[in-house]
């Protein structure tokens, strides 16, 4: 009886092997898209800062326009497709496909090199990217002081161009809770209520919007928060203001289903310098 028992059980064992093997084989395109229905997309957001070429000026923040080229080159030579904000959008509210591979380029802090740099890299690779900009520094070196690749951030017609270009997406890094004393980021202080807490982003928040408006004609659909801090209590007033997704810094990839909710919280993982592309 054992004997047959362990000849009854290796014939379903070998049963088990021949159907993982159609599964891993034969059907391994309908098992990745019943996966993807299920899970959702996987979709890897890359996070950049500013682009410089000096190397003592490189590190956690700061890589090289060599690095991001290669970076680039290494994305399209393994089939990857970038896309932006609008995208999924179009994905989880018309249904619209994305492309196999997706991934998100973004670049926080609204830096003048990327312009200088990271603008052409795009246009080369036929790539979209995501820039961020913050909407103070932005006034600031739009009244002067413009155009050095090291320190100046992006002027308002600079960032009209890149929006117009159809490559780049620019979305809401706040107007200026990037260096706000005594508040870190977007994050609600301790011993304020909530009430408070939601008036100071709405006005900070809707001013950048505002500022988007006039000088782009375009209103930021996504928020993007300084540091990746952020607390719950601001979903409502994102909402309110109109915003149809949130990023933060949390290292995970995400998986994009038709569910709205799912593009609020979008984790990025930070390019480093001193990495290869392949790493």
């Amino acid at each position: 009886m054992f004997r047959s028992i362990k000849i009854h059980r290796f014939f379903l064992s070998a049963l088990t092997v021949v159907l993982l093997a159609f599964c891993f084989c034969g059907g391994t395109v309908a098992a990745v898209r019943q996966a993807e229905k299920k899970n959702g997309v996987p979709l890897p957001i890359v996070m950049y800062h500013s682009i410089l070429r000096e190397a003592r000026f490189q590190g956690n923040y700061t890589v090289s326009p060599e690095t991001l080229e290669s970076d680039f080159a290494w994305l399209q030579k393994n089939g990857y497709h970038t896309v932006v904000v609008r995208d999924l959008l179009n994905y989880v509210y018309g249904q619209v496909p994305l492309p196999e591979k997706p991934v998100m380029i973004t670049f926080d802090d609204g830096f003048y090199n990327n312009y200088y740099y990271a603008y052409p890299i795009a246009e080369k690779y036929q790539a979209k990217i995501v820039i961020s900009p913050v909407g103070y520094y932005t006034d600031q070196y739009t009244e002067g002081d413009a155009d050095h690749p090291n320190y100046s951030y992006l002027t308002w017609g600079e960032i009209e161009e890149m929006a117009d270009s159809g490559l780049v997406e620019i979305q809401n890094h706040s107007y200026n809770l990037h260096a706000t004393k005594g508040r870190y980021g977007a994050q609600k202080l301790r011993w304020e209520s909530a009430v408070s807490y939601q008036s100071v982003l709405r006005k900070d928040l809707g001013k950048m919007q505002t500022e988007m408006l006039e000088h782009t004609g375009q209103a930021p659909t996504a928020f993007v928060s300084p540091f990746g801090a952020v607390s719950k209590e601001s979903v409502p007033v994102l909402k309110e203001i109109g915003f149809q997704a949130s990023m933060n810094c949390m290292k995970k990839t995400n998986y994009i289903t038709n569910t709205p909710e799912c593009l609020f919280g979008l984790g990025r993982y930070i390019r480093p310098a001193g990495l290869s592309s392949d790493s």
